[in-house]
């Protein structure tokens, strides 16, 4: 096998001629993965849902699309069928090459959320045949997201995935460290490992490690990584792959391969978190359907700021319709000056496990998930201007309830977490939060009055 895999070609990786295309497997992973490809210096259009022809500015050919480096399309695959997640990929697929896309990533979550059936594997084995890649590097590792890969094993913080709080994850508990064996489990394919000693060795011996696993078999290779330095040297080894796969680590890592001096003079280059002043204004809401710790933290927080705080009570109101009109009337009947409310449906792992007992897990979440859009679509009616959705769930409920196609990504909030601004110049600012992210007062402050603290308003 050659040093490159000869069934790509960007033309010109530098110069930028064909714009990276990613595949995300859920709301917040894509908006993380935008604002990495947009820190390392790339212009970066994001979308959610494959267009469809139905709407403006991400309906249209590829020639009139705004200038960019990278196109992002932002799936709800993660927790679907593994036969649905393969299919909205390939419709993916098949949309960013009709905008010209070369090189394809892969983007799912730090912390390698799936289940033995997938998604991952099945995704990775119809996208790896369909670039026809002979090798695909992946790993999870996301530094300044405190995850790391390390031996093939995967840290969150300090600690394995597999006793982390992953472990009590509601629908796709971790309770395996081992990404090989996770992988395995997944896919048809080998799956290979390369070593932080490899990586350490620089890109030529990384391209070397790579040609060798394929040599003997394995078309998967997972590669350690710790620090951002790890993987912008796996970054420059897999340029000009057809098909790579990972976090938010990684997608940067490749960006910074692929863009030029002038793209990271745009940037800065320097990791600052984006224009300060491009910071939204106007009435906030906050809709939290996450159940990670952090969330649960950051919902705290909000309720010792004095915030108005109404449960989303799916036991009690199973019909999302009469949720949604119950909690828009509470909203409705709220004095003035009590700050940004809060509606949630974000419960401790005891409480949710009561909650999907009652109704089902397949049931509850879909009344939750109507619910929620329902609940954002009033807000808005109602001139909420910002929006901060916590949880890839209540993301992409809020964005297709209010019917959102395409989007700017904006200064961050946090690292990873940026204001979305739709296309279009709506009045709207979204903040659509992955739920692990962001410090323990992060909502408390995003959802302050502009020039205010982060109590109440």
């Amino acid at each position: 096998m050659s040093d490159h895999q000869d069934t790509f070609h960007t033309t010109d990786l530098t110069g930028g001629t064909a714009p990276l295309g990613v595949i995300a497997d859920d709301f917040t992973g894509a908006t993380d993965v935008a604002v990495a490809l947009r820190r390392a210096g790339l212009e970066t259009l994001l979308f959610f849902g494959v267009p469809d022809g139905r709407g403006a500015g991400a309906r249209t050919p590829p020639g009139q699309l705004p200038e960019h480096d990278a196109l992002v399309v932002a799936l709800k695959s993660r927790m679907v069928p593994a036969a649905d997640a393969v299919e909205s990929s390939m419709a993916a697929l098949a949309w960013l090459r009709q905008q010209g896309a070369g090189q394809l990533y892969f983007k799912f979550c730090s912390t390698f959320d799936s289940t033995p059936r997938g998604n991952i594997g099945p995704v990775l084995d119809a996208l790896a045949d369909a670039t026809g890649a002979k090798y695909v590097a992946l790993t999870p590792s996301s530094p300044e997201h405190r995850r790391s890969q390390y031996q093939g094993r995967l840290f969150v913080e300090d600690v394995l995935l597999g006793e982390s709080h992953m472990r009590d994850h509601p629908v796709t508990p971790m309770t395996d460290s081992y990404l090989p064996r996770l992988l395995s489990a997944q896919t048809r394919e080998r799956v290979a490992l390369i070593g932080l000693g490899t990586v350490r060795q620089g890109p030529a011996a990384v391209r070397a490690a790579l040609r060798d696993a394929a040599a003997g078999g394995a078309r998967y290779v997972l590669v350690d990584g710790i620090e951002e330095s790890d993987l912008r040297v796996l970054g420059r080894a897999v340029a000009d792959a057809p098909l790579v796969a990972g976090a938010a680590g990684l997608a940067a890592g490749l960006a910074h391969a692929r863009a030029t001096g002038a793209k990271k003079a745009r940037a800065g280059d320097t990791g600052d978190t984006g224009d300060t002043g491009d910071a939204p204004h106007g009435p906030a809401a906050v809709l939290s359907g996450s159940c990670s710790r952090r969330t649960l933290e950051q919902i705290a927080a909000l309720a010792d700021a004095g915030r108005p705080m109404y449960y989303l009570d799916a036991v009690a109101v199973p019909d999302p319709v009469a949720l949604a009109d119950a909690a828009l009337a509470w909203y409705d009947a709220l004095p003035a000056g009590g700050g940004a409310p809060v509606l949630y449906s974000s419960v401790n792992p005891e409480r949710l496990r009561e909650v999907q007992r009652a109704l089902g897990t397949e049931r509850s979440a879909a009344v939750l998930e109507k619910a929620t859009g329902l609940i954002a679509s009033g807000l808005a009616g109602r001139g909420v201007h910002r929006l901060i959705a916590a949880g890839g769930e209540t993301s992409g409920a809020v964005v297709n309830a209010l019917g959102v196609t395409g989007a700017r990504v904006g200064a961050e909030a946090a690292r990873g977490v940026p204001w979305i601004h739709p296309l279009g110049g709506r009045p709207l600012a979204l903040l659509l939060k992955s739920g692990n992210f962001g410090g323990p007062d992060l909502l408390t402050d995003v959802s302050a009055a502009p020039g205010q603290p982060g109590g109440t308003t």
